[in-house]
């Protein structure tokens, strides 16, 4: 039995719509159907998510709304009528956008959650009535009715662990069953969403509570690539990976998918695929726990992501001093920054952070207690900086890949302001000058990619 997710893209239109339906009536084992808000048709389009912030906007506001709920509508009406479904589906919709308004309250903060979620609660019932009319017994199933049970965090909302049991019960069912992704709801019964790009996290829910055989996951390229299509011509289509190998790719830069949308099948050891909705027969990107017996690369990726600081504090007997990354840390935890990763030196530690959790108030409040509680006799900070991650479960049975990588980039002078390696020899991370980053990933691509 699959699960099988669809992006934005993958259903952005009826000539889209279409494509999704052969997929799903190709295979019988498809029976759990994960998709998202309607996507973009053209580089121009908008969005229906960001269509729905602008109509909440605009309702909290006190603006006029009419001509939004007319655009968000017709997205819907427009893949209705191509399938010829009978369903009054411009009424209803609009009934439900109108009653989203009307129950608007500003002190509310679920508010926002149910105008996003609305995305994907229309769109899961508009194509259950297009598989319907195609001739497939679907229905739409609300995640409240499958199971789906979250914190109690509006926009930021994490699965609980009694879902799997109550979505399991689902299992045997032999209906095509059309699930939103995105949202879930608390024990109390509002409804919450997830961050955004949540839909991936309800499909590998969904799977993971299904303790499905494979959760395919239908994107708009081809699978995961072995470097930035933005950086390299053609990149090498990444044919396997670890689940450990994609969790360093995708915190160094890889977008093909949700940050931590993967984990509840990963922790439910799920192989995942990711595959092209326009191009299904293309073989994708296998993503299981390990591939012990399967000849792969050692190197798998290269990944590459801005937006990053360096504060380095430097102190005579650093290494002497008991407790001293434990006061770092705390002063982090104090005012709520998270930190990326931690090099250091006998006399000095770097702490990599990403930059859009500093305003000027909160650095000058972080540096300012650094000097009090630390008394460095160095300290600085460095912005502009990005991360380039070599990847590869394979990395650590080859002597020579990091003289490998340093010589690489030493050729195209890029100058490496930091490096960090795990004890597992899974990723070797570089931190570098923003400037650098493109020539960083071609050099390190071409380096060990033909």
């Amino acid at each position: 039995m699959k699960v099988i997710k669809f992006g934005g893209s993958s259903v952005a239109s009826a000539e889209q719509l279409k494509k999704v339906l052969t997929i799903v009536s190709d295979d019988t084992r498809r029976r759990f159907v994960v998709v998202s808000a309607p996507g973009k048709r053209t580089n121009k389009d908008k969005k229906v998510t960001d269509l729905l912030i602008q109509f909440y906007n605009a309702v909290a506001y006190k603006q006029e709304t009419d001509e939004l709920i007319r655009e968000i509508v017709a997205r819907y009406t427009e893949i209705a009528s191509e399938f010829h479904v009978d369903e009054d589906i411009e009424h209803r919709f609009t009934h439900e956008l109108q009653q989203l308004q009307e129950n608007y309250d500003e002190a509310d903060p679920y508010a926002l959650d149910s105008f996003l979620a609305s995305g994907e609660n229309l769109n899961a019932q508009l194509i259950a009535a297009c598989f319907r009319k195609s001739g497939m017994k679907a229905r739409y199933i609300n995640p409240k009715e499958l199971g789906i049970t979250v914190s109690d965090e509006p926009q930021n909302a994490r699965i609980l662990e009694e879902s799997y049991e109550k979505i399991y019960e689902w299992r045997e069912t032999e209906e095509i069953l059309i699930i939103p992704g995105f949202f879930g709801y608390t024990r109390d019964g509002h409804l919450c969403t997830f961050s955004r790009g949540g839909s991936d996290i309800t499909g590998s829910i969904v799977a993971a509570g299904l303790k499905a055989d494979l959760y395919e996951n239908f994107t708009d390229v081809d699978g995961i690539f072995a470097a930035s299509p933005k950086y390299i011509h053609a990149p090498e289509l990444i044919q396997c990976a670890t689940y450990r190998e994609i969790r360093e790719l995708t915190y160094a830069g890889f977008t093909v998918f949700h940050d931590e949308a993967l984990m509840p099948a990963f922790k439910a050891q799920i192989p995942v695929i990711i595959k092209n909705t326009n191009n299904p027969e293309c073989q994708g990107t296998l993503i299981k726990k390990d591939f012990e017996n399967e000849s792969r690369n050692e190197v798998v990726g290269v990944a590459s992501d801005g937006g990053f600081c360096g504060i380095t504090v430097g102190k005579y007997l650093l290494n002497r001093e008991v407790g001293i990354v434990r006061r770092i840390l705390q002063i982090l935890e104090d005012l709520h920054i998270g930190f990326e990763h931690m090099p250091s030196g006998i006399d000095d530690i770097s702490i990599i952070l990403r930059e859009r959790q500093l305003t000027r108030d909160i650095e000058a409040e972080l540096m300012k207690q650094i000097e009090e509680k630390i008394k460095p006799d160095q300290l600085s900070i460095e912005h502009g900086l990005s991360v380039v991650a070599l990847v590869g479960e394979g990395m650590r049975e080859r002597p020579g890949i990091t003289s490998d990588s340093t010589a690489a980039l030493a050729r195209k002078n890029v100058n490496l302001r930091m490096i960090s390696q795990g004890a597992d020899e899974r990723s070797i991370i570089f931190t570098i000058r923003s400037e650098h980053e493109r020539l960083a990933v071609r050099s390190l691509y071409y380096t060990f990619f033909d």
